[in-house]
């Protein structure tokens, strides 16, 4: 290991009042705080499991990339456990410039969403019934939470780096 590297924690965001500004101020916050996390860590280490469940940080941010797609732009998903492995072509860039572009994409599909109570709009590839706009928001808050934690403590088992 590394000297650690300590960051200032940057703090939740101020949002604006609205339940869907302030639900989606905190979903974004949370997805740059793992994206940031996760760039810059060197590979192999950031593919390397460094606990004994095989947890990885571009396994995690692969996985959060499969929840984006799936809960945002209705993409199925036919095996979770495997989103929890990058393809070993994929280097660390790759995997974080795939997951803020999927987070683009479902940004842009929150912005069509206008009742937080109505239902994520689906293309019509997608039978399985849309979640509502505040159901996934939250769901995506919490995954994302959890996983940035788990992304917290392996980041610096890799090479010492904390804070947001």
């Amino acid at each position: 290991m590394t000297t650690a590297r300590r960051r200032r924690d940057t703090p939740p965001p101020r949002t604006a009042s609205s339940e869907a500004d302030v639900l989606r101020g905190f979903l974004d916050y949370l997805r740059d705080s793992v994206a940031a996390k996760v760039a810059g860590a060197a590979d192999p280490a950031a593919r390397t499991p460094a606990v004994p469940s095989g947890t990885n940080l571009l396994g995690l941010l692969n996985h959060l990339t499969a929840v984006e797609s799936a809960t945002f732009l209705g993409e199925q998903v036919t095996d979770w456990q495997a989103t929890f492995t990058a393809e070993s072509q994929d280097s660390v860039a790759d995997v974080v410039a795939r997951y803020r572009t999927t987070v683009d994409r479902a940004n842009r599909v929150l912005d069509t969403c206008t009742d937080l109570g109505a239902p994520v709009p689906r293309d019509g590839l997608d039978s399985r019934p849309a979640p509502s706009a505040r159901w996934a928001l939250t769901h995506l808050i919490e995954e994302t939470g959890r996983h940035a934690g788990h992304a917290d403590i392996l980041r610096e088992l890799i090479d010492g780096s904390t804070g947001r």
